[in-house]
């Protein structure tokens, strides 16, 4: 089952950079926006790394972001911004937020190691969603670069009685490191290199079979790069000689986030869909009315009073069955599942879905609303030509106000139970159905291959 391993991690140097200036959310999470304030914050931020800005060629094109990348990755170790922890270890990892949209404050139990990248087949890791071959490139190229990660694979692993947490957890103390984001996100650090307690670690992880949650790209390009590199790789001679576990081979390897599924601060938020262009250069051309008397056919449509977007997300989350509201430049309607012919009509189009599938409400968005009522076939969906996805029902609303948009869908989050029922299943859902908040800090360790 999992095999995880601890690892001399390299971390930037408090006495040389505040973390604050050079870590940053995942590299698929940042807008050129962010990309140019973290390209301010620091000369050492780790944007530079993970997603360069590739207006800063060479003009004669012998150096890209990939090989500028290794340059800077290899400078900072030499000039000792980042240091690497003298010995194997894994750490604790809390991270301490107020959920979007409400006053509740959670916090969000892990930790990092290094865990074995299996194939799909053998039934250890299994995913929740497709990836795309466009972002699985982009990092394969910087990983043949720098033979390194520079973030952590967001791992699900089920441990209902908290086992796992009270081994890394109990008598903690002060943090090694602490760093608040961007969003207000308290982010700790507890490095633990005791070996009895890595041992007790690795032995409770043993039996767990584990879901990505966020990194599906980086996953499988770890996987094509432990193809490519072979499976008889180097092994690390000081795990070997502190009798601690390690990988076949550095490759063999990818550095992780391990979360409990079973947890109460692992929240899922919903990403709501904005569709817009759907007339072309000219808006007018969508017709909401005509919109409303399509979807007719499938689902009830209650007529929303005029509010903002927090109230049709309170009205929407007391819904039990499938449901949505569509948000149009005319008001706002609550769709619900109709029985009858609508409900035939229904499964008429998810017939080609597994049962468990067919009970989303992703599913009959994406196979109801998007390709027979508006005629986004999957490809414009995947490739995200008349979408938005955005986790700010706000802001999604706006846009159609603010005429950037022909319909919002606000949706409801999918459930743990609905995630796991058709991940172990090996199936995969619809694109950008999970949102877990929040993300995973950049930089915080970095897993070197050499």
């Amino acid at each position: 089952m999992a095999r995880i391993y601890p690892f001399r991690a390299w971390r930037y140097n408090p006495s040389t950079v505040r973390l604050d200036e050079v870590v940053t959310q995942p590299y698929d999470k940042i807008s050129p926006a962010m990309q140019q304030a973290y390209y301010q914050r620091s000369p050492y931020n780790l944007v530079r790394i993970i997603l360069g800005l590739p207006e800063l060629f060479d003009a004669d094109g012998r150096e890209n972001v990939y090989t500028r990348a290794a340059r800077d990755f290899r400078a900072w170790r030499e000039a000792g911004v980042l240091v690497q922890e003298k010995e194997p270890c894994v750490l604790a990892y809390a991270q301490r937020f107020t959920v979007p949209g409400s006053t509740a404050v959670k916090e969000r139990r892990g930790f990092i190691a290094l865990g074995k990248l299996h194939e799909y087949a053998d039934g250890v890791v299994f995913r929740h969603e497709q990836t795309l071959s466009k972002p699985k490139s982009d990092r394969l190229n910087l990983l043949r670069a720098t033979r390194a990660h520079f973030g952590q694979i967001f791992m699900l692993y089920s441990d209902p009685a908290g086992a796992v947490e009270r081994v890394l957890y109990d008598g903690s103390g002060p943090a090694d490191a602490e760093v608040t984001d961007e969003y207000g996100v308290l982010h700790r650090l507890w490095r633990i290199s005791d070996a009895a307690t890595i041992n007790l670690l690795t032995t409770a992880m043993a039996d767990k079979k584990l879901i990505i949650a966020d990194g599906h790209h980086r996953y499988e390009t770890a996987l094509n790069y432990a193809r490519e590199s072979g499976a008889n790789g180097r092994t690390r001679a000081e795990h070997s000689a502190q009798h601690l576990p390690q990988p076949a081979s550095p490759e063999a390897a990818a550095m992780m986030t391990f979360v409990n599924m079973d947890s109460e601060g692992l929240v899922i938020l919903p990403t709501h869909r904005v569709v817009h262009s759907l007339g072309g250069a000219d808006i007018d051309r969508f017709d909401a009315a005509e919109f409303v008397v399509e979807a007719e056919k499938f689902f009830t449509a209650e007529k929303l009073a005029e509010a903002d977007a927090a109230a049709y997300v309170e009205k929407l989350g007391a819904e039990k069955g499938i449901a949505f509201v569509a948000v149009l430049k005319g008001g706002a309607f609550l769709l619900r599942s109709k029985s009858g012919t609508g409900s035939e009509a229904a499964a008429s189009l998810l017939k080609g879905l597994p049962e468990r599938q067919r009970n989303l409400d992703l599913s009959h968005l994406h196979a109801i609303l998007l390709e027979r009522v508006l005629g986004l076939d999957a490809e414009k969906v995947r490739e995200q030509t008349n979408i938005r996805y955005l986790r700010d029902a706000g802001e999604a609303v706006e846009q159609v106000r603010r005429g950037e948009a022909d319909v919002a869908f606000l949706t409801n989050p999918v459930t743990m139970e609905q995630l796991k029922e058709v991940a172990f299943a090996g199936e995969v859902m619809p694109q950008k159905s999970t949102d877990f908040y929040p993300k995973l800090l950049s930089g915080l360790a970095i897993y070197a291959l050499e």
